[in-house]
């Protein structure tokens, strides 16, 4: 098999945003021609199922201005430079829904979109939830409304097109998943 690494030969950053970063650069391909490859950098997030005592997911609604639209998803957040994986998880957790949790257990780790960006999700499963006297709030340009579905009813948010990202959408999965298993 011939390797299939590309060497950059030049990074031009093009933009350096809040959230993310857009660059360009030049690479030589295994075959030795040059091309570019347009690459969105981000700083990673987590993702968190959290799931009740009576069996029930919450779930936060959100519009999304990138579609237009308001989604079901599960909470969700961005990393802070130099933050552990599981204290954003919390962290998100509380903010987007007012809850905590016993404890975090991680479940997977995936790029959303390796062709052109490197963010990657850490998703985890909270554990014994309780709802927070005092919870944090939400960032002050984030709005949520909160759900409470059974996983029959999220399976049809899936089919219905309400819940419509990958790290959702993997949540449905491994929780059918589960089920089947009788876990």
């Amino acid at each position: 098999m011939r390797p299939l690494d590309e060497k950059t030969l030049k990074t031009e950053q093009i933009f350096a945003g809040k959230v993310i970063s857009l660059q360009v650069d030049d690479v030589e391909l295994p075959n030795g021609k040059v091309s570019k490859r347009e690459i969105v950098k981000h700083p990673g997030a987590v993702a968190v199922i959290p799931v009740t005592a009576d069996n029930k997911i919450i779930m936060v609604e959100q519009y999304r201005k990138a579609l237009e639209r308001t989604i079901v998803e599960i909470p969700a957040g961005k990393l802070e430079a130099g933050e552990k994986t599981e204290i954003c998880a919390a962290r998100e957790l509380e903010e987007e829904t007012g809850y905590e949790c016993a404890s975090m257990e991680w479940l997977i780790s995936f790029y959303t979109s390796p062709g052109f960006a490197d963010e990657i999700i850490h998703v985890y499963k909270a554990i014994g939830l309780a709802k927070k006297e005092n919870p944090a709030t939400t960032d002050e340009d984030e709005f949520v409304n909160l759900m409470e579905v059974t996983l029959e009813e999220a399976v049809q948010l899936v089919k219905e097109q309400k819940i419509y990202d990958a790290k959702t959408a993997f949540a449905i999965q491994y929780l059918q998943l589960q089920e089947a298993l009788g876990k």
